[in-house]
């Protein structure tokens, strides 16, 4: 499987607390794509938010995030990682 970044952007001052939410919104509906979302960070001051996949497509990406109620801005394939 491939890896992916997404981006949610106009998360400003989303807390650690709520950042714990969505991620577990995430791993509620991964199952259901084949996505394994393994990482997430939250700038509160830019309001923009990572997050790291293993997914069959970035459109698998994009599907959970939406049914878990936040869609991502960009998802951008991560072919090469250490």
């Amino acid at each position: 499987m491939a890896m992916f970044m997404d981006v949610h952007h106009g998360m400003k001052g989303i807390t650690a607390e709520q950042l714990q939410e969505a991620h577990a919104a995430d791993l509620a509906v991964q199952g259901s794509e084949g996505v394994d979302f393994q990482r997430a960070w939250a700038d509160p001051a830019s309001g923009d938010v990572f997050c790291l996949s293993e997914a069959p497509s970035a459109d698998a990406v994009q599907r959970v995030h939406e049914r878990a109620g936040h869609a991502p801005n960009e998802i951008h394939a991560v072919p090469h990682s250490v």
